[in-house]
């Protein structure tokens, strides 16, 4: 996370427009032809980490009591950053971290949270109570939020010790039969993000022995839904370590399994048919699952997992995106279809949309260049990924360095890679994973 954002948090400050109303506040003590950016601009600021314009800088400088520099760092997962402010700032503005002592504030109110949660934990050794698993919901459904939207190292910490925590609840914790189907039950919704990320930071079989273990708490969660997850889950896996056959494999196992559930974990599971099919060269089969979800799309009635939202909901976008990708591999590229990509990168382009997530816009945007690319534009193409390019390194996971490389490889056998945008796109994306993922260390 950048400084900047994290200073604006620390005041509560966690929306662009409240930013923006902070910037339009401190504009106003500085005259009133004072330049104020576009609500958009503040959004990639805050979600996407894009360095403001010259134009801004003074008054952002002003209200935070950092100098851009300092402002656009990225600070270290768990640790409080230690940055000295600007000289000359006004000692009577207020500035949105209040200085040092709030953040110190901050730091040891977490570790007092943080202490009450393990005595509550420690209070339910012999038996779980309300409190206890009322703690553990607040806590599953922050974090199933907040992975879509948030870089894994954000995260992550908060999302193995939740883990740790269900599993020493089931292990020693004395349960009634519908406490255990609970735990277990958060066991595998939490599981399957610890999954997740592993595949993100691109190590799979880390990733596949954790699906072992979602799949497990699943099953004895008695849940057939997430069941099917799981299995989506490993196709996911093994979609992006380039391997469509077992890709296929996995969604058709999990497809079978949800074939009869109300929700949308089979729409999704048709979507990773249709991919791995694509990566294979399977047309037929593409264009006949993709008719099936759109069709399914008709008759779904949400369940309890899509109303966690995040990973657990296959919302309308996301099935756009995944049958435009499903195009884009097979090679196809034509004005509907460009409209289609377009249309989803679209979808995914409102920050404070309940269904957004940064990788499933970055990969929208790298199916649109692909697109592009097929139908002949490369500029279009150098457009429509620069934005993927443009990203911090802390959201640079697996899925979106496959996605941009794809874009490379494609534009390698294209006729546009003798053009001067072709070759600059070429070694700019070739250069875009050399520093890696900001993940979580070690």
């Amino acid at each position: 996370m950048l400084f900047f954002r994290f200073i604006l948090e620390q005041r509560g400050v966690r929306t662009p427009e409240d930013v923006l109303e902070l910037y339009q506040a401190a504009a106003g003590q500085r005259g009133p032809h004072t330049e104020v950016p576009a609500l958009k601009t503040v959004q990639g600021w805050f979600y996407d980490g894009r360095r403001p314009q010259r134009a801004f800088r003074p008054v952002i400088t002003a209200m935070l009591g950092h100098t851009i520099d300092a402002l656009w760092t990225e600070v270290p997962a768990g640790t409080p950053p230690s940055f000295v402010p600007s000289s000359g700032t006004s000692p009577t503005h207020p500035r949105v971290d209040a200085g040092a002592d709030l953040i110190e504030m901050q730091r040891t109110g977490a570790m007092a949270v943080q202490r009450a949660k393990d005595f509550l934990f420690g209070q339910d050794r012999g038996t779980v109570g309300d409190d206890t698993l009322g703690l553990l919901d607040d806590e599953v459904n922050r974090l199933v939020t907040a992975y879509p939207r948030e870089p894994l190292s954000v995260v992550w910490d908060d999302l193995l010790a939740t883990q740790e925590q269900v599993f020493r609840l089931l292990e020693g914790g004395r349960l009634k039969p519908s406490q255990l189907r609970d735990l277990y039950f958060k066991g595998a919704l939490l599981s399957f993000l610890v999954a997740k990320g592993f595949n993100d930071m691109q190590s799979p079989h880390q990733a596949l022995t954790m699906t072992r273990v979602a799949a497990a708490c699943a099953r004895d969660a008695e849940h057939p839904g997430l069941i099917a997850l799981v299995d989506g889950l490993k196709s996911l896996i093994a979609y992006w370590a380039d391997k469509p056959d077992d890709a296929l494999h996995y969604a058709s196992q999990g497809a079978a399994t949800a074939a009869n559930l109300p929700g949308t974990v089979g729409l999704w599971l048709l979507g990773l048919q249709a991919r791995a099919a694509a990566v294979i060269g399977d047309e037929a089969t593409v264009h006949t699952v993709n008719q099936r979800a759109t069709e399914g799309r008709e008759h779904v009635v949400h369940d309890d997992l899509d109303r966690l939202g995040g990973l657990f909901f296959y919302a309308p976008e996301k099935q756009l995106y995944y049958a435009v990708e499903a195009e884009a591999l097979l090679g196809n590229g034509n004005q509907q279809l460009s409209d289609q990509a377009e249309d989803a990168v679209r979808a995914f382009s409102d920050p404070t949309s309940p269904n957004w997530a940064f990788g499933d816009l970055a990969g929208a945007r790298c199916d649109l260049a692909m697109i592009r690319l097929f139908a002949g534009d490369v500029d279009g193409t150098a457009a429509a990924l620069r934005p993927v390019l443009d990203l911090p390194v802390t959201h640079r996971n697996n899925g979106i360095i496959v996605s941009a490389m794809r874009v490379r490889q494609a534009l390698g056998q294209s006729p546009a890679r003798t053009s001067a945008v072709g070759r600059d796109l070429r070694l700019e994306i070739e250069a875009f994973p050399a520093s890696r993922p900001a993940l979580p260390r070690g």
